[in-house]
């Protein structure tokens, strides 16, 4: 089979017959340009056309602030992650804030045994709880010896009744 008929037929297998040969390189030439038109120049003539031609006035564009290119610049995620991480650190401390005044992480004293006091003339929980204990808050041994001797309020003593205080260590 000729050449020539190889190359009528595209279709058929290629057999070369002949020993191969080095392909032949082509120079390579510039692009095509457009034709060029009788008179015209090389650039194409454009009509600039303003808004006030259309009835519009041009408005001032608004300038961006010059960055420096050293500053640091957040994406979408880095936003999202900071905004992520603000929220947990500042809910994290409203809890514990939350809980110290509740006085969950404060569970106040903490006491070791109870000893019998017998009400004298004059007495008050109050100042027994600071004769007792008089490194703690009073408020508090008071209101845990009303609730070891079931008073109904800090007023119900009488003198010469023997009540439980607890005695913090």
């Amino acid at each position: 089979m000729s050449t020539a008929a190889l190359a009528a037929n595209p279709l058929a297998p290629h057999r070369s017959p002949e020993p191969a040969v080095a392909p032949v390189t082509t120079p390579v030439t510039a692009l095509r340009r457009r034709p060029r038109i009788d008179g015209a120049t090389d650039s194409l003539p454009v009509r600039a056309c303003s808004g006030e031609a259309l009835g519009r006035h041009a408005t001032p564009t608004r300038q961006r602030p010059e960055v420096d290119p050293s500053a640091l610049r957040l994406t979408g995620r880095g936003r999202m992650l900071l905004t992520a991480l603000s929220v947990l650190v500042f809910g994290s401390a409203i809890v514990v804030l939350g809980l110290r005044v509740t006085g969950v992480l404060e569970p106040g004293p903490h006491f070791t045994h109870t000893v019998p006091v017998q009400v004298a003339p004059g007495q008050t929980l109050w100042s027994i709880a600071q004769n007792t204990n008089p490194t703690e808050d009073p408020a508090t041994i008071v209101e845990k010896i009303a609730d070891l001797n079931k008073l109904s309020s800090p007023a119900d003593i009488t003198p010469g009744e023997t009540l439980q205080i607890p005695i913090a260590r």
